[in-house]
């Protein structure tokens, strides 16, 4: 993995379009339409990402691979969290320790 998973990074990005590729043949593409504002304390720091997909093609919950043509490819755990009239919407949540001095 060449790209840093940063709410920087994801924020860079928003209202761009990844791509999930399913099988050898069959890709999604998701569009990212939120960022979560960045919760940080002096141990952690925390936030979330929302994406979109279509509605003929629901994802269930679980590890995805994503390739973006800025952030090359990387995997998220995706959950499902609403369904509406432009699409089904999956969130990831980031929630790691940060590195101290």
């Amino acid at each position: 993995m060449s790209t840093s998973l940063t709410h920087e990074a994801f924020t860079a990005q928003l209202n761009t379009k990844f791509t999930i590729p399913l099988d050898e043949a069959n890709r999604v593409e998701l569009t990212l339409i939120e960022v979560s504002e960045l919760q940080l304390s002096p141990r952690q720091e925390q936030f979330s990402i929302v994406f979109r997909g279509p509605l003929d093609m629901f994802l269930g919950q679980g590890m995805r691979p994503f390739d973006h043509d800025q952030m090359d490819r990387f995997e998220l755990f995706l959950v499902p969290i609403k369904k509406d009239d432009e699409g089904f919407h999956y969130e990831a949540v980031f929630n790691r320790l940060r590195k101290t001095s």
